[in-house]
């Protein structure tokens, strides 16, 4: 996988593992309650398996699941060895593991807390750099600040887009989100879901066509990448080929990213090999 497909999620190749993944589900839930109890502290549960505790509210901005949030964070493993840790790290909501995406909306600008992150909702059941596979992650959070979506992007990127598809003279539909997309060949062979594990060869490009990326034969799942290709690949079947034009929004949002200019439309021409 090249470096910059990396950047797409932080983690996108766990789909196999020793253990059953209920057996570390169960483990882990055990282990962060066992943790809590020890620590006497006021946790709250969620639906997803997510712990979370409140020290401070905060009486700011609430982030949504989208927004670009600055954090004060700590990592650590339940033993207590801290893995990451950064005063002020500046990340879209989007762009992040799971309990990240979920557990920091819980709390507004200024307020100070800590989740518990279950392997789910974490790097997963394999070993993922120096961490082990299946790992319960806990963060102490500081949420600095929310930062106000820039405006006028929205407008720009469907003008842009549609003056693309226009010049080009393609047959693009559009979702409700406002992903285009155009089906050159539909395929014949499965559908995936949201959720699916699937091998693409794809192309990335601005539409002015410079390339910024292209991949061949990358498996991947498809809930742990930009909205744009969660959904847009669901829109082919194995052996299909197609275009998707995505916006910001659905994209790298906003703020400059690596390479990657804020509020940019990406292009990515895909062909979908296999949903495994």
């Amino acid at each position: 996988m090249n470096k910059f497909f990396a950047i797409f999620a932080i983690v996108t190749v766990f789909s196999s593992c020793q253990k059953d993944d209920a057996e570390y589900d169960s483990e882990n839930k055990s282990d962060i309650e066992k943790y809590i109890a020890k620590k006497n502290l006021d946790a709250i549960e969620s639906e997803s398996g997510l712990f979370y505790v409140i020290d401070k509210e905060g009486e700011g901005k609430k982030p949504s699941k989208s927004s670009e949030v600055v954090v004060n964070y700590k990592g650590y493993f339940l033993d207590g060895k801290v893995f990451d840790e950064n005063a002020r790290s500046t990340f879209s909501l989007q762009h992040v593991i799971k309990g990240w995406t979920e557990g920091i909306p819980y709390f507004n600008e200024g307020g100070e807390g800590t989740l518990f992150v279950p392997a789910k909702l974490g790097y997963g059941y394999k070993d993922f750099h120096s961490i082990p596979g299946g790992s319960v992650l806990a963060f102490d959070i500081k949420l600095i600040e929310v930062k106000k979506t820039p405006e006028g992007y929205d407008e720009k990127n469907e003008a842009d887009i549609l003056q693309y598809i226009e010049k080009n003279n393609l047959t693009a539909k559009k979702s409700k989100t406002g992903l285009y997309y155009v089906i050159s060949e539909e395929g014949t062979g499965s559908e995936p879901s949201s959720f699916s594990n699937v091998t693409v060869d794809y192309k990335g490009y601005y539409l002015n066509g410079e390339t910024f990326d292209e991949g061949s034969e990358i498996s991947f799942n498809l809930d742990k990448v930009i909205k744009g290709w969660t959904e847009g690949i669901t829109y082919f079947k194995e052996g299909g080929k197609g275009t998707l034009l995505i916006p910001a929004k659905l994209g790298y949002g906003y703020y400059d990213r690596n390479s990657l200019p804020g509020g940019s439309v990406l292009v990515f021409d895909i062909n979908l090999i296999s949903v495994n």
